[in-house]
């Protein structure tokens, strides 16, 4: 793992709303967000489409500003985009003139990291990622669930506490989501990084969460918690398990009544 300069990542929102303002419409889209995160927890927010959800992570990513409340990564107000915060999105979002080597080495080139030190970021995260084969590559000569992977590993390579994923697999077909899926929480287990993941998949939740967070529209608020009760390893079996098929069943039941 490559230490970052805090190990930590708790995650605090309160009382967190947002309003659009448009000439004389008015849009509330977030209403009352109180949540915690734990440092090392990996964290799903589900939800379905317009309830908000992205636009709490992008308020946390401080590429948006709340319109009220407070929100802080280890007690540090969040008041615009920072180091301690890494954001992966559903586009893949890398510099096609660039190789896979130089996409991870990006952020710490701009840091000022020497070179030697850069390489041994990248060596590192290209082995996670299981990518050294490609370091080579540009972005074109890759499947998208590699492109997905560099934009992991080139979030991670700036070292932060935490770190946002905005359904970051949602473009993928079904079978390369599922590895995704897998490979993702192979580099948190290692990595020890706080997640805070966005998905309107229940299946998808309930496989990579210790805890999920669901929120409903009209304006976009916390419905329910849940704690993942499931094994710590989660293997392609542990979809089979009753736990996995008793919350899937409870979720499901719980969106579609917010839906009708």
């Amino acid at each position: 793992m490559i230490e970052s300069a805090a190990k930590a990542g708790e995650i605090e929102i309160k009382g967190v709303g947002k309003t659009y303002r448009t000439g004389k419409s008015v849009f509330r889209a977030l209403d009352e967000i109180d949540l915690t995160i734990g440092a090392n927890e990996f964290v799903t927010i589900l939800g379905p489409s317009g309830c908000g959800k992205s636009t709490l992570l992008r308020i946390v990513a401080g590429l948006e500003e709340a319109s009220e409340g407070e929100l802080s990564v280890d007690a540090e107000s969040i008041v615009g985009p920072g180091a301690d915060r890494g954001m992966v999105f559903q586009g893949y979002t890398l510099f096609p003139w660039l190789t896979v080597r130089q996409n991870i080495e990006y952020g710490p080139k701009l840091r000022g990291v020497p070179i030697l030190d850069r390489r041994k970021i990248s060596n590192h995260y290209l082995r996670i990622t299981r990518l050294e084969s490609f370091a080579n590559h540009f972005p074109k000569q890759l499947s998208g669930g590699m492109k997905q992977r560099v934009a992991i590993a080139r979030a991670l390579a700036n070292g932060p506490k935490v770190l946002l994923m905005d359904e970051p697999f949602g473009a993928l077909d079904a079978q390369t989501k599922l590895e995704m899926q897998e490979a993702l929480l192979e580099v948190w287990d290692k990595e020890k990084t706080t997640v805070l993941f966005i998905t309107h998949d229940i299946d998808e939740a309930i496989f990579l969460s210790q805890r999920i967070v669901v929120m409903a529209a009209g304006p976009g608020r916390v419905l329910r918690e849940y704690r993942v009760e499931l094994p710590a390893e989660r293997t392609p079996e542990v979809r089979e398990h009753p736990d996995f098929m008793k919350l899937k069943r409870e979720l499901a039941s719980l969106l579609k009544h917010r839906e009708e």
